[in-house]
């Protein structure tokens, strides 16, 4: 497994270009780099052309691979969907997290799957095409992607190694906390190519203007959530997982300085995990 550091916070947290996150992940630890390509991201889909190869050439000199990418795809159709996958390929980079589609509503589900479905043959033609693996990010709230069982519908029929599942176990354990998390990485298990990292808890807070109770989800550092990382991590070994794993650090409450402490614990936290496997 790569343990890479997905780049979003040092931009929106850090304002810190390419070669600043580049410098600051290498000194983390870590073996490589979830770069965003996608609107707001280090690299823009309409100048990805140019940006991808310079930002891919700064981090490798860094020492840093970079064998994922975080998009915002969601249709082959979409302007420069063809060129992100064209120059991923040149540049190396075999994995492409797509974008969201939101939850349309009760009623609707499964013609939104069915809907969704089919335009999931032009992203693996894409692909197949560019030798790249294309993934659902399973995102607990309002996603179609929320439930690790509608993931599963969505990929039936097509290949695993050009579209696959994006498994994320803190959004996973959002939504079924108990066993839910753990049943969904067995229903994917044949389709995990990528693993996102993070871990969430329930908070209860009083609501100021109502007075009464109400339950509000936070990001908490690796280990004080929901998430049970170890098991997570036994079944990846026994399903022979060895493709990228993100960390993501969402951590909005913390500056640059306090979010870098953080993920250095957060790794040292993953890396004694899988050196007891």
């Amino acid at each position: 497994m790569q343990l890479l550091m997905f780049s979003k916070m040092l931009k929106e947290v850090g304002k810190l270009s390419v070669a600043e996150a580049g410098d600051r992940i290498a000194e983390m630890g870590f073996d490589g780099v979830d770069l965003t390509v996608r609107p707001g991201g280090h690299v823009l889909p309409e100048e990805v052309k140019g940006q991808l190869p310079e930002a891919v050439d700064i981090l490798e000199s860094k020492g840093l691979t970079v064998p994922m990418i975080t998009t915002g795809i969601t249709d082959a159709k979409e302007k420069y969907t063809e060129d992100v996958f064209r120059t991923a390929s040149r540049c190396g980079v075999k994995f492409l997290k797509l974008g969201y589609w939101p939850y349309e509503g009760f009623g609707k589900l499964k013609e939104q799957i069915e809907s969704v479905r089919s335009r999931l043959k032009g992203i693996q033609d894409l692909s197949e095409r560019y030798g790249a693996t294309a993934a659902i990010h399973i995102h607990s709230g309002n996603s179609l992607s929320a439930n690790p069982a509608v993931v599963w519908m969505l990929l039936q029929d097509y290949d695993p190694d050009y579209l696959g599942a994006y498994i994320d176990p803190g959004h996973m354990a959002v939504e079924g906390s108990l066993s839910g998390w753990r049943m969904g990485m067995d229903l994917l298990s044949q389709h995990i190519r990528m693993v996102a990292v993070k871990d969430f808890g329930w908070f209860q807070e009083r609501d100021e203007k109502t007075g009464k109770k109400r339950w509000r989800l936070d990001l908490v550092p690796l280990g004080d959530g929901l998430v049970p990382w170890p098991q997570v991590f036994t079944y990846l070994q026994q399903i022979k997982f060895d493709g990228p794993v993100s960390v993501h650090s969402e951590y909005k409450n913390l500056d640059l300085e306090e979010l870098i402490q953080q993920t250095k614990k957060d790794l040292i936290y993953l890396k004694n995990i899988l050196r007891t496997l």
